[in-house]
């Protein structure tokens, strides 16, 4: 809120405008007015006020008119209705509406000051409020499901995410498909400012251009055959919250122009409409292409891609993370039990073994569906190589553990093959191996020595 508190004053009569601009300039407010509802309306659109002060009947647009706009612009900003020919139909209406308050024309000065000075005290409140509970959201991470995963390469770009999470700056992420590109942006929108407001998202690559462009900016009735009547776009209906566009570099060269009209302009002009429409959303991208390459091949618009990639979070590949594997296994077998309502599942030593050498090509998705195949094939608590999908037990990199020369593998021989995998996977760094395995450096290089000292072949 500004250092004064700003009211925009808007009546069709100069000579009450007038007088409350000079009495309410007086009383150290600052004062913006607007001779008519269609005036009135263009000033809330371009402007930022702390409350509204409106009559209720104006020619064309009445002061409803201008409380619904008000509060679709701000849900905050108290709206104050005025009116010389007071009814109780119209104070239930303007209350229903969500009016701070009605007051009657001719009214008193100081009771006019006195409505406005606690319209001003509720919004400062409201808007405290709001900040509180989103640093208290920001503070206790627990209360916003994280994304799973511990290693290295996982934890830096989470913390780019929650860094980048408060502010309004469009955000890309680039990944293979199936890496969970929707639960990043789902935590980015959770840990924001607009948390509260609605999370839509879209698949660009999975609808026809024509009906692509009418779920996202929406029609007018009679704009093409069977657009019987008006739509509301995505665009719209995610007002004050955050806009996912998955597969962002599968949009059609026409529609590219207009989301760069969305970005730059803050504005959408819905399919057959003449007039545009006031976009207030923070856009976070996805796409499994390389949207610079795209561009530089013309292939996609450069500068719509230079809008986009404000902020860039890159997904690696489930087998660039192998250490991420065993949590995302144990977060989807619980979840399965919840589910299905019945006793947790387990792999069994030589399917987790099959899990854990797998590349992924379809990583997190892969993984997830081919765990629930498992577990509908499955009856008793342990999973077997068998009831998982015959791809993954057939491409594997090395023998699984039950084929090497101990047939019974026990937790010793699991978790030695764990921890190789993490080394690997961190390049030989035995630093950063201990912390992804949570252990000290030391634990970790007499687990080695020891290994080394066995010599177990691997036949």
């Amino acid at each position: 809120m500004s250092q004064k508190p700003a009211v925009l004053v808007i009546d069709d009569e100069s000579g009450i405008l007038d007088t409350l601009r000079i009495l309410l300039k007086k009383e150290g407010f600052e004062v913006t007015t607007a001779q008519g509802g269609k005036a009135g309306l263009e000033a809330i659109k371009t402007g930022t006020h702390d409350m509204v002060l409106t009559d209720v009947r104006m020619p064309q647009v009445s002061g409803i008119d201008i409380l619904q706009a008000a509060r679709e612009q701000d849900p905050m900003t108290p709206v104050i209705l005025m009116t010389a020919q007071a009814s109780l139909q119209t104070a239930i209406q303007a209350v229903n509406a969500g009016a701070f308050y009605y007051i009657q024309k001719p009214f008193a000065n100081d009771e006019l000051v006195a409505i406005l000075r606690r319209a001003c005290e509720y919004r400062a409140v409201r808007v405290e409020n709001k900040h509180l509970r989103q640093e208290i959201r920001r503070r206790d991470r627990a209360g916003v499901n994280r994304p799973i995963g511990k290693s290295r390469r996982f934890l830096d770009l989470l913390r780019l995410a929650e860094q980048v999470s408060p502010t309004e700056s469009t955000v890309l992420i680039q990944g293979e498909s199936g890496t969970g590109k929707e639960v990043v942006a789902r935590y980015i929108h959770n840990l924001s400012a607009r948390s509260e407001g609605p999370f839509l998202s879209i698949n660009c690559g999975a609808l026809p251009e024509n009906l692509l462009e009418s779920e996202l900016f929406g029609h007018v009735k009679g704009s093409f055959t069977g657009a019987v009547r008006d739509k509301q776009g995505l665009f719209a209906a995610a007002r004050g919250g955050s806009f996912f566009l998955d597969e962002v570099g599968e949009m059609a060269p026409a529609l590219q122009v207009k989301l760069l009209r969305v970005l730059q302009e803050r504005e959408a002009i819905p399919v057959g409409a003449t007039e545009a429409i006031p976009v207030d959303v923070r856009i976070i991208a996805a796409t499994n292409r390389d949207l610079e390459e795209e561009a530089r091949r013309g292939r996609f618009r450069s500068d719509l891609f230079y809008r986009l990639n404000v902020i860039t979070i890159h997904l690696p590949p489930l087998r660039e993370r192998r250490e991420d594997i065993l949590l995302l296994v144990e977060s989807f077998l619980q979840r399965l039990a919840t589910e299905h309502q019945s006793e947790p599942k387990a792999l069994s030593a030589e399917a987790l073994d099959a899990v854990m050498v797998y590349d992924w090509p379809g990583n997190v998705r892969e993984l997830e569906n081919a765990l629930e195949h498992a577990w509908v094939l499955t009856r008793g608590e342990s999973i077997d190589p068998s009831a998982l999908p015959e791809r993954i037990t057939k491409r594997r990199k090395e023998p699984l553990v039950a084929e090497r020369s101990y047939p019974n593998p026990t937790l010793e021989v699991i978790e030695r093959a764990y921890i190789m995998y993490v080394l690997q996977a961190e390049g030989g760094n035995k630093t950063r191996a201990a912390e992804v395995l949570g252990i000290d450096p030391s634990t970790l290089y007499r687990k080695l020595s020891r290994y080394e000292e066995q010599q177990v072949p691997a036949s």
